[in-house]
C-alpha cells in the first residue's frame, strides 16, 4: 500500500512538474512569438473619430476604416498575421490592453505621462490641434473660451480634451462622454454649446453635418498620437515602431490620411 502511495505521488509530483514546465515555456514566448503562433494580432479602438477610425458602409458591408486602422493592417502585414479589430469606448482602452485582451491600442490616443505609467507607446506619428464644433448659427458668436463663460462644453470622456477643457474653460460646465457621435446629437438639440475635438476630426464631422461649424479656435497642440503596448514588450513594441517609421519615411503615412480624411467626407 505504501509503495502505491508513493507511486501516486510521484506521479503527481512528474504532472506538476511538466505543467510548470510548460508555464515557463509560454512565459518566456515573446510578444511577437506569441502573436505570430496565434495568426493574428488584435488592435483596440473606438471607431467614431473620423479620419483616424471611424465605420464606413463598403459595398454594403460595414466596415472599420481610417488612417489608424491603414497603420493596424500594415502592421499586421509586416508581421505576417490577420487583424483583428475590437471596437469599444475609448474610456475602456487601456484597461483592455493590461488585460491583455487585445494586443495593443490604435485610437489617437496622446501619449501623457498619466498613460506612461501603466503602458508603453510607440513613436509619435501624427499630431493635430485641438479646435471646437458649434451650432453653424452660432460660429460667429462663440469664438474664444470667454464667449462659453456659463455654457456647457462636451468632450469625450478619458480623452486630452478633458484635460483642455478644465484649464482652458474654467467658467464653463464640462460635458464628458464616451461616444463622440453622442456629443454630436447634444451639441444638434442645444444640450451643449460646443465640443472640443482634434481639428481634422472636428472638421470630419462638419462636412459631414450642415448644422454645426468648426469655430477654427486654436487650443493648442495635442501632443501627438502614439500607438499603445503593454510593457516589458520590448520586440512588439520594436516591431511597430519599425513600420511606423518606415510609412513616415516612406510617405505612405500621408496617403493614408489624405485617403481617410477623403472618405469621412464621402
Amino acid at each position: 500500500m505504501k509503495k502505491k502511495l508513493m507511486g501516486l505521488g510521484v506521479a503527481i509530483l512528474m504532472v506538476l512538474s511538466f505543467v510548470g514546465c510548460s508555464s515557463s515555456a509560454e512565459e518566456e514566448k515573446s510578444a511577437v512569438e506569441m502573436i505570430k503562433e496565434k495568426g493574428k494580432i488584435v488592435v483596440g479602438t473606438s471607431a467614431d473619430y473620423p479620419p483616424y477610425e471611424f465605420h464606413k458602409e463598403i459595398n454594403g458591408v460595414d466596415t472599420y476604416v481610417g488612417f489608424d486602422i491603414a497603420i493596424a493592417q500594415k502592421i499586421a502585414e509586416d508581421m505576417g498575421v490577420e487583424l483583428e479589430i475590437v471596437d469599444m469606448k475609448f474610456d475602456g482602452l487601456l484597461a483592455a490592453l493590461t488585460g491583455k485582451k487585445i494586443d495593443f491600442i490604435a485610437a489617437g490616443m496622446n501619449p501623457t505621462e498619466e498613460r506612461k505609467k501603466s503602458v508603453d507607446f510607440s513613436i509619435v506619428y501624427y499630431d493635430a490641434h485641438s479646435t471646437m464644433l458649434v451650432a453653424a448659427d452660432k460660429v460667429d458668436m462663440l469664438k474664444a473660451p470667454e464667449d462659453f463663460k456659463g455654457l456647457k462644453v462636451g468632450v469625450q470622456k478619458g480623452t486630452i480634451q478633458e484635460e483642455i477643457a478644465d484649464t482652458q474653460f474654467p467658467d464653463s460646465e464640462k460635458v464628458a462622454i464616451s461616444k463622440i457621435p453622442n456629443l454630436i446629437m447634444e451639441l444638434q438639440s442645444g444640450k451643449i454649446d460646443g465640443i472640443i475635438l482634434a481639428e481634422v476630426v472636428a472638421k470630419s464631422y462638419a462636412d459631414a453635418n450642415e448644422s454645426i461649424a468648426v469655430n477654427n479656435l486654436d487650443l493648442g497642440s495635442e501632443g501627438g498620437v502614439a500607438l499603445a503596448i503593454n510593457k516589458n514588450q520590448e520586440d512588439l513594441l520594436s516591431q511597430i515602431n519599425s513600420t511606423l517609421e518606415t510609412i513616415i519615411e516612406d510617405k505612405t503615412l500621408e496617403k493614408y490620411i489624405i485617403e481617410a480624411t477623403e472618405l469621412s467626407a464621402q
